[in-house]
């Protein structure tokens, strides 16, 4: 029971990533609190936990919008009594090099991928300070950090992501708050398989072409990435602060 009693919010709760972590959290005694767009998919995962005895509570909306996420730490605060660990897991993927880059691809992904993080790390802070301690883990990217094509909003908004994250461990070690974020390659996700559609693409060849290229014979599963950020924001990572962890199954990139 590493999360006994610890109140935790997961945004991006309703996808594949965001289910996983909200099913370790609560089997370890965390009461978790998720944020998603989807309020169907936030409602799933509720239904299913809570069906098990577990302490989850939804807050849906649009992490695109400041008051949002002020307002879901707030609630948060109010529902659970402070904020233990903030995961900052929800993210959007446009694709295209920057002439096919709209000016809403550009600032929705910032909005989502970045502003947003910065909006709920200021709002969940104080909480934390006030505790003594905390836990904050961002999902970056592979893609963060070596920057890959024809995604440039996407890696413009993961590599501040990763830089952002950084600047912020350091800031607040000193009052132990720990701050990292996982930086995955290409994880079998809901999205990952919507995006291929969209593109004409058959999602199960296409996810056949990737593992190939892995050294490891997979992309990632949704528990893969989970796994990493559970420790990331336990005690068992206690002296771990200011890292972007590569998940990449030993995959460079192109």
């Amino acid at each position: 029971m590493r999360f006994k009693d610890k109140s935790i919010v997961i945004t991006g709760g309703g996808g594949g990533i965001g289910r996983a972590l909200a099913k370790m959290f609560t089997k370890d005694g965390g009461k978790v609190m998720i944020s998603d767009l989807s309020e169907q998919g936030c409602h799933e995962i509720c239904n299913e936990l809570s069906q098990q005895g577990r302490v989850i509570h939804a807050y849906p909306g649009n992490l695109a919008e400041k008051s949002y996420c002020e307002d879901l730490i707030a609630h948060t605060a109010e529902k659970f009594g402070t904020i233990d660990i903030l995961i900052n897991n929800a993210g959007i993927i446009p694709r295209g090099p920057i002439l096919d880059t709209t000016d809403d691809m550009w600032h929705s992904c910032l909005d989502v991928n970045l502003t947003a993080v910065f909006y709920l790390c200021r709002a969940a802070i104080p909480y934390m300070q006030k505790r003594g301690s905390g836990a904050i883990v961002n999902t970056s990217s592979m893609w963060g950090l070596y920057p890959g094509p024809d995604h440039i909003a996407y890696t413009t908004s993961k590599g501040a992501l990763a830089i952002f994250t950084k600047c912020l461990a350091r800031d607040y070690a000193p009052d132990q708050i720990r701050v990292n974020a996982v930086c995955p390659m290409e994880v079998n996700t809901p999205m990952l398989r919507t995006g291929f559609a969209i593109r004409g693409l058959d999602p199960e060849t296409a996810i056949e072409t990737l593992n190939a290229t892995v050294p490891l014979g997979r992309i990632a599963e949704p528990e893969d990435i989970a796994d990493v950020i559970v420790f990331l924001a336990s005690d068992d990572a206690r002296y771990i602060a200011g890292e972007c962890v590569e998940v990449s199954g030993a995959k460079a990139v192109a």
